[in-house]
C-alpha cells in the first residue's frame, strides 16, 4: 500500500482519532493534576494569631494546612502573655494558598536584664535620662542632709541598696535618696557627717 493510500485509509483515520483522544484525555488529566497540586482557586484566610501561645497557634495553622515559622523573639511586652505571638506575616485576614508559611515573632518570657549605670557623685538630673533609656522606672525620691543638692546618695529597689554595675530587670522601679543641699553640723564637730542617723525627708516630686 502506498503512503498516499495509507494516509487516506480508514485504518489511519481511526488511529489518528484514537491518538487525538489520548492527547486530549492526557491533557485534561494533567491540567487537573496541576490544579490540585497548586490548589488553584482555593485560598485560606490567615487567622489572627495575636496573643496566642505558640503551641496553640501551631495547632490552629496546622488544621488549616498552613505552616508556622518563628523568626525571632522580641523584648518582653508586659501587655501580652509570655511566649505569645506579637507579630505575624502575612497579616490576619490575608488570603493565601494551602501550605503557605506564616512567619511570627514571639514575646519573651520575661524582661531582659540591664546593667545599672554608675551614679557615684552624680546628680539626679545627670543620670535620670540614662536610667529611663534603659527601661528603668523612677519610684519615690527622698532627701537626706548633704552639702550637695540633688546628688544621688543611694539607689534602692524594694529597700535593697544598689550600686553601679548591678543587674536588674528592665521595667524595674527604683527609688532615689538625694542630697538636700542643707548639710547639718553638730555644735561640737564641723566635720562631714557619716550619714548614720541623718534625717530622710520623703517627697512626692
Amino acid at each position: 500500500m502506498s503512503i498516499k493510500n495509507f494516509l487516506t485509509s480508514k485504518t489511519f483515520v481511526i488511529q489518528l482519532a484514537i491518538a487525538g483522544v489520548i492527547i486530549i484525555v492526557c491533557g485534561f488529566l494533567l491540567m487537573n493534576f496541576l490544579s490540585f497540586r497548586t490548589n488553584h482557586g482555593e485560598e485560606i484566610s490567615v487567622p489572627d494569631l495575636s496573643k496566642m501561645q505558640f503551641n496553640i497557634a501551631e495547632e490552629k495553622l496546622d488544621e488549616l494546612g498552613l505552616e508556622i515559622v518563628v523568626l525571632d523573639t522580641v523584648d518582653f511586652r508586659d501587655n501580652m502573655p509570655p511566649y505569645s505571638v506579637v507579630e505575624q506575616d502575612p497579616k490576619a485576614g490575608k488570603m493565601v494558598k494551602n501550605g503557605r508559611k506564616i512567619y511570627i515573632k514571639l514575646n519573651s518570657g520575661e524582661f531582659n536584664d540591664v546593667i545599672l549605670p554608675d551614679f557615684k557623685d552624680k546628680t539626679y538630673r545627670q543620670i535620670i535620662a540614662n536610667f529611663q533609656s534603659l527601661g528603668i522606672k523612677e519610684g519615690k525620691k527622698t532627701y537626706r542632709a548633704h552639702i550637695a543638692k540633688d546628688v544621688v546618695l543611694q539607689v534602692l529597689q524594694d529597700g535593697k541598696n544598689l550600686k553601679g554595675g548591678d543587674k536588674i530587670k528592665k521595667n524595674s522601679t527604683i527609688d532615689f535618696v538625694l542630697g538636700d543641699g542643707k548639710e547639718l553640723y553638730s555644735d561640737s564637730d564641723l566635720s562631714e557627717p557619716s550619714g548614720e542617723g541623718d534625717e530622710i525627708i520623703e517627697t512626692n516630686e
